[in-house]
């Protein structure tokens, strides 16, 4: 699937209203949107291809233990960042997804690259594109985006947002969530199926 053109003139901010407040049902909704950082050095822009659901009440969900000072975001209402950072090396941004005040949220593990690439090459020090936003951690190194993102509204004005997209345009696959010791069996990962930035193994990209 070759990297798909896109006129920024085009871009329009998803509204709150647009995006579902069930986690499960919001995952599988972003697919085929698109998240925008406009940084100082250029727009950067990337296809939502895969996503993770954490809802309420799952614990391996960072809300499960409560509210504290590092996931306050993923009490706010849907639709605002929680970024978090992991392993000493990688920062991860996900989408809060329920009503304020009952922690849950989407991971976002994969984009297609799509504006921008210039830029997430120098920010990636890679060059092929499959290996610029293909699973988490590398997603939000090519973005940009690190903890002072954490708690910013997706859905206003600013420099971090989601727009629009016309949907996926290939099947969306389910399958188990990748890298966890807690829920292991819950098929809560979306995908675009075929799709070659989907990250992990085949057998969960097919």
């Amino acid at each position: 699937m070759a990297t798909r053109a896109l006129k920024s003139a085009r871009l329009r901010r998803l509204r709150r209203a647009e995006l579902s407040s069930d986690t499960l049902l919001l995952a599988r909704q972003l697919i085929g949107h698109y998240v925008v950082h406009d940084h100082p050095q250029g727009r950067l822009v990337g296809r939502i291809v895969e996503t993770e659901a954490y809802p309420p009440g799952d614990p391996a969900c960072h809300a499960y233990i409560g509210p504290t000072a590092r996931n306050a975001s993923l009490f706010l209402r849907h639709g605002h960042a929680y970024v978090y950072f992991i392993y000493g090396t990688w920062f991860m941004l996900n989408v809060s997804s329920e009503r304020a005040g009952q922690g849950a949220g989407v991971l976002l593990r994969a984009l297609e690259p799509v504006a921008g690439l210039e830029l997430m090459r120098r920010l990636r020090g890679v060059e092929t594109p499959t290996e610029l936003t293909r699973g988490p951690g590398r997603l939000a190194q090519a973005l940009a985006i690190d903890r002072a993102q954490d708690g910013v509204d997706l859905c206003r004005p600013g420099p971090l947002w989601l727009a629009a997209g016309p949907g996926p345009t290939g099947e969306i696959g389910v399958s188990v969530r990748i890298g966890l010791t807690r829920a292991v069996e819950q098929p809560w990962r979306f995908y675009e199926r075929g799709n070659p930035h989907v990250s992990g193994p085949l057998r969960l990209r097919r």
